[in-house]
């Protein structure tokens, strides 16, 4: 079955992280679509009980899209580190949270200090997204993004969100928290996402 075509209108982002709304809206709005954060609408957050990006990322766009009465967008990402088994995967945001709210420089300490625990010499990582489109009607396209790389301590850079400072994409010197905002997202796990999305859904 060929996938939904978005129509140009308003499009609610299903996600409270102002950083992710942002760099959604820009891919976006080239398609003559009006992004619309959940948080203005006054949307719930949605509990994440999936455990794979797929399934939280659908949870959050139906749920936005069911209460909005619009299509919506949701993403939902994160690291994946090898010395870790692939933590802290759909366990990401959880890394940073604290009782006043997310902490990411408190994650990255979390995950340099975890991988010296695990003796292992692997500092390979990547980063994945999935972003679900749904519609009220319970449509969903979902498409999944990444970007392989390597970790580097102590972090480095103030551009960027999240665990960017501390990550290294494939071919590259700098941090994405050290690139400039236009390379990153030009290579990003959620722009290689955003690709698919456009070629099945945008174009």
């Amino acid at each position: 079955m060929a996938a939904r075509k978005l129509a140009p209108g308003k499009l609610v982002i299903a996600s409270h992280n102002a950083g992710k709304v942002r760099e959604i809206n820009e891919l976006v709005q080239a398609y003559g679509v009006e992004a619309i954060a959940a948080r203005a609408l006054g949307l719930p957050v949605p509990e994440e009980h999936e455990k794979s990006f797929m399934g939280n990322a659908a949870i959050k766009a139906l749920a936005a899209a069911t209460a909005s009465g619009l299509p919506a967008l949701a993403d939902d990402s994160g690291m994946e580190v090898a010395a870790l088994g692939g933590r802290p995967g759909v366990h990401t945001a959880d890394w940073a949270e604290t009782p006043r709210g997310r902490d990411f420089d408190k994650a990255m300490a979390r995950v340099r200090r975890e991988v010296a625990e695990s003796g292992s010499p692997d500092r390979s990582a990547r980063f994945v997204c999935c972003l679900c489109l749904a519609w009220p009607d319970g449509r969903t396209e979902a498409f999944m993004g990444r970007v392989e790389g390597s970790l580097t301590f102590p972090p480095r850079g103030t551009m960027g969100f999240g665990f960017d400072p501390i990550f290294v994409p494939e071919g590259y010197d700098k941090t994405f928290a050290e690139l400039d905002p236009d390379t990153k997202h030009a290579i990003s796990h959620r722009a290689d996402a955003f690709r698919k999305l456009v070629a099945a859904c945008l174009s």
